[in-house]
């Protein structure tokens, strides 16, 4: 078997790890995002969180908004606002559909991971979900519990 080299430049800077508790994500999407150069360098530093976010199409760009990005302490002219709603990136037939899910089906967008890729490019995952209900969550969490008794007993019975 051939070992696999890790990317250097392949980064998780912040994940919405509540997102698959509270959403039934159907789709995901990777899109782009515009940032200013302060945002980048404190992005690089791990400094973000999208946990209370979410993405929505407004006047046919798709933005993300409430997202936070820690102020870069070395910027001294040119800093950037921490919580200003950000651009995203995706083609127009993405977009429409999006629109049309958001619009028509009554889903949310959903951020799910903010990462650079293996080109050291900024991107984010976004989920195209439904919001579970109460019911839901805890179905969702026995199924979760009775995996991890199931793993349990199969491993006591070797």
């Amino acid at each position: 078997m051939a070992k696999q080299k890790t990317d250097p430049n392949y980064k998780v800077v912040a994940e919405n790890r509540r997102a698959r508790f509270d959403y039934a994500i159907e789709d995901d999407l990777e899109c782009g995002i515009i940032l200013e150069g302060s945002e980048v360098k404190s992005l690089r530093q791990g400094g973000a969180n999208i946990a209370e976010s979410y993405a929505a199409v407004e006047d046919g760009e798709l933005w993300l908004v409430n997202s936070y990005i820690a102020p870069y302490e070395q910027a001294k002219m040119f800093k950037h606002l921490e919580r200003r709603k950000r651009k995203l990136l995706v083609s127009r037939k993405e977009l429409a559909n999006l629109w049309s899910a958001t619009q028509r089906k009554g889903m949310t967008l959903v951020p799910i991971v903010l990462y650079f890729n293996h080109k050291g490019m900024a991107k984010l995952k976004i989920g195209i979900a439904k919001g579970k209900k109460t019911h839901d969550k805890r179905e969702s969490q026995a199924k979760r519990d009775w995996g991890r008794q199931k793993q349990r007993l199969l491993k006591d019975a070797r």
